[in-house]
C-alpha cells in the first residue's frame, strides 16, 4: 500500500486502519513505548521466542541426539536457514548459509577472494563504511604481508552523508582494484547503493563485487544471483529480529563454489564425511564451505521463527510498508520541524534509501538522550544524526507522528539542555 501520504495525524490514523501489516504488531514484545531502533536490534517476537524455547526443550529431552534427531536437526541448521533466507535476497538456496558472525564472514570471504586473485590484491571500499569492514579488510592484508595503506582504495563522500556510484566506478578505473566491497545501505544516512550498477561496472573491469547487507536484509529485497554479485555478508538481528548476537549469514555465488575458504573449519567440511575425522579438509560443494566452527544452536534457533514472520508478511510488503513509513517521517520533518534546525540526511527517492531515516540536528546527541527518557528509543551517530527506524512489522504511522511530536517538543522547550554530550547510547 504505497501512497503519497500527507504529513498529518489523520493520514496516519487512516493508513494504520488499512495497513496489511498491522496484525503483526501484536506478535512483537516491544520493550518501550516507541521502539524506533530496529536498525540496531529488532525486538523479540512470539515466533522467535518459541523457536528458541523449542531448541532448549530439544537439548533437555534429546541431549546429544538432537544433532540428528531434532526437527530440524541441529547438524543442518546452517543449510536449512540458508534455504529460508535465500528467497529474500534473490539467491539460490545452495548459495546461502547461516554461519559465524558478520565480521568473521568478512574475514573469511575477503581472505578467500584475496587468495584467489591473479592480479594485484587491491580492494575498494568507501569512507562511510561501518568500521568493522575496514578493520577486517586491513587485518587480511596484513596477514598476507601487504601494506593496507597501499592496497586499500577508499572512495570519499562528496557531502559526508552519501557515496556516489559514479565515484565508485571512477575509482575502479583510477586504481588497481581486484575486489569491491561496499555496504548495501550506509549505516549513518540510510542511503541505498545501486548494487546492480556497481556489480555490472566491476565485472566489466574484471573486478569481484561483494556487499555488506547488514542494514538491508529483512527490509529491502535483493536479487543477488540475477545481478551476479560475487559474495555478501549480513547479520540477522536488525530487521530480521533474530535476537542479540544472532548467527550471521553469507552468500557466495555458485560460480565460486569450490574455491578454497581462507578460514577453513570442520563445520565447512562436506557433510557426508564430516565425522570421518580426516585431517585433510574437504570443503562442502556449496556456500556451506564457509562455515567455520560448530553452529551456535541458541543463536541460530530464533531465526527460524523470525523467518516464519517474514515469510508470512512477504518481503515486498515489508519493503512497501517501510517506504511508506520513512517517506511519511521525512515529510513530517519537512512540515513540522524545519524551523527548529532539524533536517533529513537520507536520500529522498525510495530507490535510494533503506529502512531508517537520518534526522539531523546540531544537538542530536542530547536530543537522543531526551527521547530515550521519554520512552522513544532511537540511536545517535556522530556528528549530528538521530537514526529513526519505523520498522513496518511493529511500528505504525501514528507511532511516527508521536515520535516527531517528541522531537519538536524537546527542542521547543530546550529539554535537551538537561543532558551532556558523551552520554548517549550508541
Amino acid at each position: 500500500m504505497t501512497c503519497d501520504l500527507q504529513p498529518t495525524e489523520d493520514a496516519a490514523i487512516e493508513y494504520d486502519g488499512e495497513d496489511p501489516l498491522a496484525s503483526f504488531r501484536e506478535r512483537f514484545s516491544v520493550p518501550d513505548e516507541l521502539y524506533l531502533d530496529g536498525n540496531s536490534l529488532g525486538p523479540s517476537s512470539d515466533a522467535a521466542a518459541a523457536a528458541l524455547d523449542r531448541a532448549v526443550d530439544q537439548w533437555r529431552e534429546l541431549g546429544i541426539r538432537a544433532w540428528t534427531e531434532a526437527e530440524p536437526p541441529w547438524f543442518e541448521y546452517g543449510e536449512r536457514l540458508g534455504d529460508r533466507v535465500a528467497p529474500h535476497i534473490g539467491a539460490d538456496p545452495h548459495e546461502v548459509v547461516a554461519a559465524n558472525s558478520t565480521t568473521v564472514n568478512i574475514h573469511t570471504l575477503i581472505g578467500t577472494f584475496l587468495d584467489s586473485q591473479d592480479g594485484p590484491p587491491g580492494i575498494l571500499v568507501d569512507e562511510l563504511d561501518f568500521p568493522t569492514d575496514h578493520y577486517a579488510i586491513r587485518a587480511q592484508f596484513r596477514q598476507r604481508g601487504y601494506d593496507p595503506d597501499e592496497h586499500l582504495t577508499v572512495v570519499e563522500s562528496r557531502d559526508g552523508r552519501t557515496i556516489a556510484e559514479a565515484d565508485v566506478i571512477a575509482a575502479m578505473d583510477e586504481n588497481e582494484v581486484g575486489i569491491v566491497f561496499l555496504p548495501s545501505v550506509l549505516y549513518r544516512s540510510g542511503q541505498l547503493l545501486d548494487i546492480e550498477q556497481i556489480t555490472e561496472a566491476a565485472h566489466e573491469r574484471g573486478i569481484l563485487a561483494g556487499f555488506d547487507l547488514a542494514h538491508s536484509v529483512g527490509v529491502v529485497p535483493h536479487e543477488l544471483s540475477a545481478v551476479g554479485v560475487d559474495f555478501a555478508v549480513w547479520c540477522h538481528y536488525k530487521y530480521l529480529n533474530a535476537g542479540p548476537g544472532a548467527i550471521g549469514g553469507l552468500y557466495v555465488n555458485e560460480r565460486h563454489h569450490g574455491t578454497e575458504p581462507a578460514l577453513a573449519g570442520w563445520w565447512g567440511h562436506e557433510k557426508a564425511t564430516q565425522f570421518d575425522m580426516e585431517t585433510t579438509f574437504t570443503a562442502a560443494a556449496d556456500a556451506g564451505a564457509w562455515q567455520i566452527g560448530t553452529v551456535n544452536v541458541f543463536s541460530a534457533a530464533p531465526l527460524f521463527g523470525a523467518l516464519d514472520i517474514l515469510d508470512e508478511a512477504g518481503i515486498d510488503a515489508v519493503r512497501d510498508g517501510s517506504l511508506d513509513r520513512t517517506g511519511y517521517l521525512m515529510a513530517l520533518v519537512d512540515e513540522h520541524l524545519s524551523e527548529t534546525e532539524y533536517s533529513v540526511g537520507t536520500p529522498r527517492a525510495g530507490e535510494r534509501r533503506g529502512g531508517h531515516v537520518a534526522v539531523e540536528h546540531p544537538e542530536a546527541e542530547r536530543i537522543s538522550q531526551a527521547l530515550r527518557d521519554r520512552g522513544v528509543v532511537v540511536d545517535f551517530r556522530r556528528p549530528n544524526v538521530i537514526r529513526v527506524c519505523p520498522a513496518p512489522l511493529y511500528i505504525g504511522l501514528a507511532d511516527v507522528f508521536e515520535a516527531v511530536g517528541h522531537l519538536s517538543e524537546i527542542v521547543d522547550t530546550r529539554a535537551y539542555e538537561a543532558y551532556s554530550d558523551g552520554d548517549a547510547v550508541r
